[in-house]
């Protein structure tokens, strides 16, 4: 038997170092060749790093969060034959137990909800049993010690109304799995035990440090960065839907068995594709430190889309040669590839101007961070009845506001104003919206 030191290889975009999103296996795991390793983030997404050989994990090199340089060691396993040269007289050391705490949105395969949701008014104790709490499963950890589990699994149990104090965890470190979930709830400590849900009222306290790592990270640095480089400024601007949303809603009648219903993205798609001809400085990305702004002659909108690792923003690219059906199609997939956590790095990166929309909960106004190197963002606030006056007369009108936000260094506030004007001319003329 030998030791093979499997280390990091090139995962793309250049990069020099990585981030541990995940462990896939434990210390003492018996892999396969091809299998799962580790989910390794990027500045756009992550990557799963799969095992070259077949054998015994013997040491992990890093915990979830932790950066590892490109070449450098990552995993020490038990394989067959000699192994890698020389690594049996290097000096390791112990074995390292990791706990994942995030699951960023992975290319191949998975994504599992990293945002933590409103804690539930509903909280279990300890299921009764004819153990004793030394024996019993249900109280696994002493006193103020705190209970390691995924963001998914916090999520779910908070929904289940459980405290994770008395799950006992079977992951590596005594992490808790849903499956340990299954197995509380089977024990009877569910939501529906004797023990009953404590009243809304009752007096909750205590404190979760939670590290912000994987894509968590990722969007808080890239959000600072945003911010701290670029001088945002916003224009918001109302605008009458009522005559786009009757046609929508015919064309949805009419069309939408045979070939999907359409939202009011791709008609916004479809504006801002006719406006940038008009104002091509604002297809633009700016990269700053060489002092270069690139106009772009194609359109690639950024659709940013909530998943359950965060704010990711998948692209709709050369959106200017699509038609409204097209576009509908373009954006339900990469939402979809993204909340699955399937899609592709080249599909969350190259954008050129961004659409951000909260839908229902879109508010009055917001004020979008832009999407660097872009230098604006569309923000779509929600769509509401309200009294308008019109020749005169207060008539009912559907109206959705636009919120934009623009880099001052390269886009001036007149520009701005003159592009949302163009851009709400068509919304609120809808056959404009199909003129050459």
């Amino acid at each position: 038997m030998g030791r093979y030191v499997f280390k990091l290889p090139d995962v793309g975009e250049g990069i020099a170092e990585s981030e541990i999103a995940e462990w896939r296996v434990k210390v003492g795991d018996l892999i396969q060749e091809d299998q799962p390793l580790v989910d390794m983030l990027t500045e756009k997404a992550a990557v799963e790093i799969s095992s070259p050989v077949t054998g015994k994990i013997l040491e992990l090199r890093g915990n979830a969060g932790d950066m590892v340089a490109v070449g450098g060691p990552l995993v020490i396993l038990e394989v067959e034959g000699a192994g890698t040269p020389g690594a049996d007289t290097q000096a390791a050391p112990a074995p390292v137990a990791v706990a994942p705490t995030l699951a960023p949105v992975v290319e191949t395969q998975k994504a599992s909800p990293a945002a933590e949701a409103v804690p539930s008014a509903v909280a279990l104790a300890p299921p009764k049993s004819g153990l004793s709490s030394a024996a019993d499963p249900g109280i696994p950890r002493a006193a103020g010690e705190k209970p390691l589990a995924s963001p998914a699994v916090r999520r779910r149990a908070q929904e289940l109304g459980i405290q994770l104090q008395f799950v006992a965890g079977t992951g590596a470190a005594g992490q808790i799995r849903h499956e340990d979930l299954d197995a509380y709830i089977a024990r009877g400590a569910g939501a529906s035990s004797a023990t009953g849900a404590v009243s809304s009222r009752a007096k909750r306290d205590g404190v979760e440090a939670i590290k912000v790592i994987g894509m968590r990270r990722k969007i808080a640095e890239a959000m600072q960065r945003s911010k701290q480089r670029i001088p945002h400024f916003a224009y918001v601007e109302e605008v009458d839907m009522t005559d786009l949303e009757s046609l929508r809603k015919h064309i949805n009648s009419e069309h939408g068995i045979a070939r999907g219903k359409l939202t009011v993205l791709p008609f916004l798609v479809r504006a801002l594709a006719n406006s940038i001809v008009k104002f091509p400085q604002i297809n633009v990305t700016f990269d700053d430190e060489a002092g270069i702004a690139y106009r772009h002659a194609a359109l690639h909108v950024g659709i940013a889309t909530q998943t359950p690792n965060g704010l990711v923003v998948p692209v709709v690219r050369n959106a200017e040669a699509l038609d409204l059906w097209q576009a509908s199609n373009e954006i339900k997939r990469l939402a979809n590839a993204a909340r699955d956590g399937k899609a592709k790095r080249e599909e969350l990166s190259g954008s050129t101007i961004t659409i951000t929309s909260l839908g229902a909960l879109g508010g009055i106004v917001t004020t979008p961070v832009i999407n660097a190197p872009e230098v604006a963002i569309l923000g779509v606030n929600k769509m509401v009845e309200r009294p308008m006056v019109r020749q005169g007369q207060i008539v009912i009108r559907q109206m959705m506001n636009l919120s934009s936000c623009f880099d001052h260094r390269m886009v001036d506030g007149f520009d701005a104003a003159e592009f949302i004007q163009h851009i709400r001319a068509q919304l609120e003329n809808p056959a404009t919206l199909f003129f050459d």
